[in-house]
């Protein structure tokens, strides 16, 4: 239940939600300067939601050089979906 716990905690803020709902919709590895302009907050900002939804195991990343890709781990979408149903 920690787990299911973490997840839940990450996904309580909208700014979380929009994030997670805007890599879904990419299907891929996206750039963080892609998602910055999404928001009306600043690129540390953006970049601490997608820590604490790493954090719990929702979102992967990689860095390419200087830029950060982050992507949905789509296990972590199958359990949250399960666990809600």
């Amino acid at each position: 239940m920690a787990a299911q716990a973490d997840v839940a905690k990450a996904l309580g803020d909208p700014i979380r939600l929009q994030l997670l709902d805007a890599l879904r919709r990419r299907a891929g590895k996206v750039c963080v300067c892609e998602l910055v302009p999404l928001f009306d907050v600043s690129q540390p900002t953006v970049s601490h939601h997608l820590k604490v939804l790493r954090q719990a195991g929702i979102v992967g990343s990689e860095r390419e050089g200087l830029w950060a890709y982050y992507y949905v781990i789509p296990d972590a979408l199958k359990e949250l979906s399960a666990w809600l149903s």
